[in-house]
């Protein structure tokens, strides 16, 4: 499919337009006035910028995501140089949490349940159902992420500046029709083998959940050991389980987010003006980000609604009130104190 590579184009093409832009605006009014690019060249000191994610090339949180972050902050000309590591090439999501913190690693894309095996009350955000919808995260992350977000950076010294939308994470398995959780028990879905994420299949009604790493993901499924699995249809996609798999549950249990994280070492190289570039294109990229991931994740799923080699299980054909109500009575039960809390906040943060 062609999904990435025609993104991708486009993409870099309006980002380096809007590098260029950042260029002649500084420019505006002629001559080399005070403050011009020039000057601000001169004033910031060079810093070359790690970025690495668990992501291949072929998810939209790296062409839409991380590559135009390295095309705009390479092209503002204030002295970045971006290096990206896709595909967990600086090691699996844990290993690398202590290299951000070190500061090096500069900024990384991470999921809240591998950040809670070091800040355990992060990983509430990626509860099943914890967020109604991607416009109930991104409020939450606007209005009322502030205490938790504080306390995660007080806690490691690193930075959480914003999040990008993943994609729903769905099921897909293998000839496994599910519409409640009921059709979960006793079918080996493979889960993350995280405590957030293996309590989110306790969650969903899935009695036989399935840990393996994800490198060892796809052997799995093909030799039975599991018979499904839960991603976005885009990670879905990019990791070619749907070679094996031809059943896809939009039953849309989590909203995936990518955490933007930078560690307080990584701030004290950068002069305030780089600082505040960073940040500042790093909430920019956000709705692009998540405009590109939806478009991608409709392009897949048109495919497979045309192939009749798969079945695609639509929303309204699920009893979502199940799936909903159980995780929520879950959850309630499950957690208590600080992290009940969080919980308990974000839910009461819905529309």
């Amino acid at each position: 499919m062609s999904t990435a590579s025609s993104m991708r184009r486009g993409l870099i093409a309006a980002s380096a337009l809007a590098a260029t832009a950042l260029v002649v605006a500084g420019c505006a009014g002629g001559g080399t006035p005070e403050g011009s690019n020039t000057e601000t060249a001169a004033a910031n000191e060079p810093v070359t910028l790690t970025v690495a994610t668990s992501q291949n090339e072929e998810t939209p949180n790296y062409y839409c995501g991380v590559e135009l972050l390295k095309d705009r902050l390479e092209g503002a000309d204030v002295g970045f140089t971006v290096e990206l590591y896709p595909a967990s090439q600086l090691g699996p999501d844990a290993d690398r949490f202590p290299l951000v913190q070190a500061g090096d690693i500069d900024i990384d894309l991470q999921g809240a349940s591998a950040l809670s095996s070091t800040f355990e009350p992060i990983g509430v955000v990626d509860a099943a159902y914890a967020f109604d919808d991607v416009d109930h995260a991104f409020k939450w992350i606007d209005e009322g992420s502030e205490d938790l977000f504080t306390s995660f950076h007080d806690a490691t010294g690193v930075g959480i500046v914003d999040g990008w939308f993943f994609g729903n994470r769905t099921f897909t398995t293998k000839d496994v029709e599910v519409e409640s959780p009921d059709d979960l028990e006793g079918v080996p879905i493979r889960f993350p083998n995280s405590p957030q994420f293996l309590a989110n299949a306790a969650a969903l009604g899935v009695t036989n959940p399935v840990s393996v790493a994800v490198e060892e993901v796809y052997s799995a499924l093909q030799q039975g050991i599991a018979v499904g699995q839960e991603n976005p249809i885009v990670a879905t996609h990019s990791s070619s389980y749907d070679e094996v798999l031809n059943t896809v549950i939009l039953n849309n249990h989590n909203v995936g987010i990518h955490w933007i994280l930078v560690s307080d070492k990584t701030y004290d190289k950068m002069s305030d003006e780089q600082a505040e570039l960073l940040e500042k294109t790093i909430h920019e990229i956000r709705p692009e980000n998540r405009e590109c991931v939806e478009e991608a994740t409709e392009e897949i799923l048109d495919e497979y609604r045309a192939d009749d080699n798969f079945t695609v299980i639509e929303t309204e054909d699920i009893d979502m009130d199940a799936f909903i109500s159980q995780a929520e009575d879950y959850f309630k039960d499950h957690y208590t104190g600080e992290n009940l809390d969080a919980y308990e906040a974000i839910r009461e943060s819905a529309g």
